[in-house]
């Protein structure tokens, strides 16, 4: 368990469960007293106050039990800290890899072959623990993350101590595969739209998710929907999320290019929830799910008895990070504010792939935003339905919180229609006259919101007697002659006092075609992992002056104000010009020469963009990645849910219930 963790962090909690009982049972047996009479009556402020022993709770209980329902349940997780990321490094050898000049380090020279217990160290980075570690230090995003990569790769990090001077080969930006994940969602929602439209639910594939479409990237709403909501888990995206699709990739075209087993590669992630450690801990994201495709290319990958190996191993966020460099000795601000050497740097073994995670420069943008700071699945979902149809407009309505916003796209009435006349709303006020709605969708962040979300869509209960019954069925087949819920398409018009138009009264859920759900209050930059503004310890002290007097509302601007900035050129032109002239030298010295025709060409900066992303150029990375491991788009990307069960309160069948779970993800939880 993370030392740096309290329940003060836990501000999504919602409560415990009252059957959890696995405290209970863990408590060590009391040995009784001596020279006690057992028959002496004594009151109560003569018996001596007793210590118990703290509990210990395993992820495998936690998974096994489900009493608890809180949206941070990485409490519970022991082996995922800083603590088993500094075990793993000096318990394994990093396995030689050449670098562009053809050379190994120092210490990889003085192992030789000896590499039998070695693994390949690869970490990936979400963009909201650099917006984190910028604020607290008062830099740049850009300089956090050349920051983050000192620590974790750089001579002057990791790799200064430890038996064997092992770091990290790779380490990705996770803002690539999300715009993978953004590009699929859309597409998701497209087909999953066409299908409702175009058959009856009964006819729809199983594959596809029931409308409106839940996004899936948030493992506390995850949990919180299988435990306690299983009527939702037919409208959740399938999609994996950016940390589940970066260490699938990472795990099959490392494991194929470099002819080594999955579990030989050690996968850490860096970020902003500790929800995260308990998505990395499911059974869906293990190489079980794809490894029966991929061509066997050694005779360790031939051995399909061995246990599951998770895509993602471990997970640590950003106040853990900053452990991790203290516990090791290493003054994190003291490293260098500037990108790794390029001599140091070696590629990626699929040139394709290292064009696509490494691109010689910041292809991105200032993040909008309107996007959010959670990644922005819902507004690529709407600027794909506004590309795909034109002349239409976006309208956004306000909640009663700021947390909940709902979203329209409406065009212009075709001609010839036979419903010309306006719509009136209950208020007596009409609509734009020519005006339809095309697409709906909404946002609703936290759990208050969320609970008020999964109560709409439960399903109603059954009338009992016959006549209720056949009235409702009546209702149900009658067509309706009014469009989508005028009322709730409204602006909010500044200064009115009628708040019946507000998203958070729109009780007709079922218009909605995609909802994107997080846990946390304010988005990801609000994690519960996140660097907080009481953490005085952290930081210079001119960044702890700062923080003095600031509340954390105030904090979490600063935080957002660092991720909506993140890319921006213009804010450390020294350092941007660096990385170009380093850039611009590999391209000459052909130290990076690949092929990345169709990865970084063929279509200009504004020709087939959406929301500042190249889709055909993720179309084709997504392409070739399943081409080059011979596994499914769909066996890459995509996941399930399941409903979880209580064991507690059954009389017999629970242990063998741990001791299932605790095999499939591979025992030691």
């Amino acid at each position: 368990m993370s030392a740096i963790l309290s329940a003060e962090d836990l501000n999504d909690f919602i409560s415990p469960g009252v059957a959890c009982i696995k405290p209970v049972e863990t408590l060590p047996l009391q040995k009784p007293e001596k020279d006690t009479n057992p028959y002496e009556v004594t009151t109560e402020d003569q018996i001596p106050a007793q210590n118990h022993a703290p509990a210990q709770i395993s992820l495998t209980d936690c998974l096994a039990c489900s009493g608890c329902v809180t949206s941070a349940e990485a409490v519970l997780v022991s082996l995922q800290s800083h603590s088993e990321v500094l075990n793993t490094l000096d318990s394994h050898p990093s396995i030689p890899l050449q670098n562009d000049a053809g050379a190994c380090s120092e210490k990889e020279k003085e192992l030789g072959n000896d590499v039998s217990q070695g693994k390949v160290f690869v970490a990936s980075v979400s963009p909201q623990v650099r917006a984190s570690i910028a604020a607290t230090y008062d830099i740049s995003e850009q300089k956090a993350g050349w920051l983050i990569d000192q620590l974790l790769s750089g001579p002057s990090g990791l790799a200064s101590g430890g038996s064997y001077g092992s770091a990290f080969t790779w380490v990705v930006d996770t803002n690539a595969m999300r715009e993978a994940a953004l590009v699929l969602g859309a597409d998701e929602i497209t087909t999953s739209t066409s299908s409702s439209a175009a058959s009856t639910s009964s006819s729809t594939p199983p594959s596809q998710p029931k409308t409106p479409i839940l996004s899936s990237a948030c493992p506390g709403w995850i949990c919180y929907a299988e435990k306690t909501h299983p009527h939702v888990l037919p409208h959740l995206s399938r999609l994996k999320s950016p940390q589940a699709l970066t260490g699938t990739l990472l795990k099959t075209v490392l494991s194929q290019q470099l002819h080594v087993s999955p579990d030989r590669i050690w996968h850490l992630a860096v970020m902003p929830c500790f929800d995260k450690k308990l998505e990395a801990s499911r059974e869906e994201l293990t190489d079980v799910y794809w490894r029966h495709s991929l061509s066997p290319t050694s005779p360790e990958q031939e051995q399909e008895t061995r246990p599951p190996v998770r895509d993602v191993d471990c997970v640590i966020t950003a106040r853990e990070l900053l452990m991790l460099a203290d516990t090791r000795g290493i003054s994190f601000p003291s490293l260098p504010q500037k990108p790794l050497p390029k001599s140091s740097l070696i590629p990626f073994p699929d040139s394709t792939l290292d064009a696509y995670l490494f691109p010689r420069k910041r292809r991105r943008r200032n993040q909008d935003p309107a996007a959010g700071p959670s990644g922005g699945y819902l507004h690529h979902v709407l600027q794909t339905q506004l590309s795909q149809n034109p002349n239409s407009k976006l309208q956004t309505t306000r909640g009663r919180n700021p947390d909940v916003v709902e979203y329209a796209i409406t065009r212009p009435r075709s001609r010839g229609l036979t419903d010309t006349i306006a719509d009136t709303d209950s208020d007596g006020r009409n609509e734009e006259e020519g005006e339809e709605t095309i697409f709906k969708a909404a946002r609703y962040y936290g759990f208050r919101n969320i609970q008020n979300l999964v109560r709409k869509l439960k399903p109603p209960r059954p009338k009992r007697l016959p006549a209720a019954a056949a009235a409702t069925t009546a209702a149900v087949s009658r067509p309706s002659t009014t469009k989508l819920a005028s009322s709730s398409l409204k602006p909010a018009v500044p200064g009115s006092t009628n708040s019946k138009s507000t998203a958070a009264n729109n009780n007709n859920i079922s218009e909605y075609a995609y909802v994107e759900v997080m846990a946390c209050p304010g988005g990801c930059t609000n994690g519960g992992g996140q660097i907080k503004v009481d953490d005085l310890g952290l930081g210079d002290r001119r960044a702890r002056e700062g923080r003095e007097g600031m509340s954390q509302r105030e904090w979490l601007a600063k935080v957002d104000e660092a991720y909506f900035s993140m890319s921006d050129s213009g804010s450390d032109s020294d350092s941007d010009s660096e990385r170009d002239e380093d850039a611009s030298a590999a391209e000459d010295e052909g130290a990076m020469d690949v092929d990345t025709e169709g990865m970084d060409e063929g279509l200009g900066e504004e020709e087939g963009m959406i929301g500042g992303i190249d889709v055909e150029r993720v179309r084709r990375m997504l392409k070739h990645w399943s081409e080059s491991t011979g596994v499914g788009v769909g066996e890459l990307c995509f996941t399930t849910f399941r409903e979880v069960r209580s064991d507690v309160g059954l009389n017999s069948g629970a242990q063998e219930r741990v001791v299932e779970l605790a095999g499939r993800i591979g025992g030691g939880w």
